[in-house]
């Protein structure tokens, strides 16, 4: 059998519904709305159950249907608090003194325990730390000054979490919108280039003002204009208020000279109608110059010209930067250049160069018996093998030289000749850094020796009769020493 369920009474028909298992045919309830168990924390349904199809035969058997009460109990859970509203605009003045309370938001828990809320600024929607709040209450206060110019709104969000159950949590925007005061005085809209014809008229216009002021009063701008109180009766200008926010600059007299005077500064005090009164001085610059005859300025005294004049600050940073960046350009141009003038230690692999090792040592002569063996030159006939240097410690050993052997009775120049000719075509001869002289000064002489000092060693006169066979060059000689003394 098909069974139909249906509720058909109950405080729970608005929140509860029934549909019928097509498998069991058992009935489901389901929910159709929010439930809330501090508001409600019990409900009762009357269910009926119908069989839909029914056999006629059986009709007279009676109704085939049936009713049963259903309560249903709604079980509390632990739910993160809630705030009294769904969001929260704050207004607050811009003078508002550091650590004055512009407000308050109220959470609580929503179960039957009432756990306490704590509240705290979420601190990424308020990186300056502007605004702070009472974790106790709510209440939130100014941690540093505000500014309305600067930033006229505020969005900061407050987060109330359950003390016992700190993952139990809420947040809640908060729009703080930031009042104006009148803290700004009002200035010249721009700098203005004011100029004056020398053929100029009294009572002609030559100039136009406005003003701005930073401010926003709620019924909007008023600004007035006049002069200083020094120059209230100026000579040459005055001031006259257009009533809207505007005002002009007249001349007062006929004619104007550049000779005697170039430029006129004129200070113009300008006014707002707002509470506190703000003011400020502003300087009007007005060069004389010449015109045509429909008033078109034409040419200024150069100094006029330049006293105006002035660079902003954009245009100086501007003519920095283009002074830094040729500077670097003639810096980076030099090192290039002074790169390629500069040549490789090496130019290729194949061009490999030896070191020079220069020693300044002097030999020590013939009595420098370590350096050399003068008994060669002594005795030509002695047989000497090749031996190493004994004043100088060579860094390889090499192989002892075989020398060829000498002949007898060889002449000593000879064998120096040949001593060098060996020592030059040695492939094995190493570079010694020091140098050995030998020098051969012949045969012995057959003359006597020349020497006065041995005469002294005789007791009789010596004969010299022997200079005269010597030839003519020992003549003088003879003559000297070969004759008798004469009495």
């Amino acid at each position: 059998a098909e069974i139909e369920y249906s509720i058909v009474d109950g405080d729970g028909s608005d929140v509860f519904d029934i549909i019928t298992d097509k498998n069991t045919q058992e009935g489901i309830i389901t929910v159709k709305k929010q439930l809330d168990f501090e508001n409600k924390m019990l409900y009762t349904l009357r269910v009926e159950a119908t069989n839909s199809h029914l056999d006629p035969r059986f009709l007279q058997l009676g109704p085939f249907k049936d009713t049963a009460v259903v309560k249903i109990s709604v079980e509390d859970i632990d739910e993160p608090p809630m705030f009294s509203r769904p969001s929260y605009l704050i207004e607050v003045d811009e003078d508002a003194k550091e650590g004055s309370i512009i407000g308050e938001v109220v959470a609580q828990d929503p179960d039957i325990t009432k756990n306490a809320i704590k509240y705290s600024v979420d601190r990424h929607t308020d990186l300056d730390r502007i605004f702070n709040i009472y974790s106790g209450n709510g209440s939130l206060f100014i941690s540093k000054p505000l500014d309305r110019e600067e930033t006229p709104w505020h969005n900061i969000t407050v987060i109330a979490t359950e003390i016992n159950n700190p993952k139990q949590s809420s947040q809640i925007p908060v729009f703080i919108r930031i009042l104006d005061i009148n803290d700004h005085a009002p200035e010249f809209a721009k700098y203005y280039e004011t100029f004056v014809c020398e053929n100029a008229k009294a009572g002609q216009l030559i100039q136009t003002v406005s003003a701005v002021d930073k401010d926003e009063p709620p019924r909007g701008h008023k600004f007035f204009f006049e002069l200083v109180p020094e120059f209230a009766v100026h000579p040459n200008f005055s001031i006259v208020d257009n009533k809207d926010n505007t005002a002009g600059i007249m001349t007062r007299r006929n004619g104007y000279s550049r000779s005697k005077m170039s430029t006129y500064l004129l200070p113009v005090i300008i006014f707002d109608n707002d509470y506190p009164i703000q003011s400020s001085t502003g300087t009007l610059t007005i060069r004389v110059c010449a015109c045509d005859s429909r008033g078109n300025m034409q040419s200024c005294n150069a100094e006029a010209l330049l006293l105006p004049a002035g660079l902003s600050t954009g245009a100086l940073i501007a003519i920095l930067l283009c002074i830094i960046i040729l500077l670097v350009l003639v810096v980076l141009f030099a090192a290039l250049k002074r790169q390629r003038k500069k040549e490789p230690l090496i130019i290729s692999k194949d061009d490999v160069r030896d070191n020079i090792v220069t020693y300044n040592d002097e030999g020590g002569g013939e009595e420098d018996t370590q350096a050399f063996d003068i008994g060669t030159l002594r005795n030509p006939e002695a047989r000497e093998e090749s031996k190493m240097r004994r004043d100088v410690i060579p860094e390889t050993i090499f192989q002892i030289r075989r020398t060829a052997p000498l002949w007898e009775n060889i002449d000593v120049q000879d064998f120096i000749h040949r001593r060098l000719k060996e020592n030059d075509s040695d492939p094995a001869a190493p570079p010694y850094d020091s140098l050995a002289t030998y020098a051969y000064e012949g045969n012995d002489s057959i003359a006597n020796s020349l020497s006065s000092l041995e005469s002294l060693t005789t007791d009789g006169n010596q004969d010299y009769d022997y200079l005269s066979d010597w030839g003519p060059r020992f003549k003088k000689l003879a003559d000297m020493y070969g004759g008798e003394d004469s009495d």
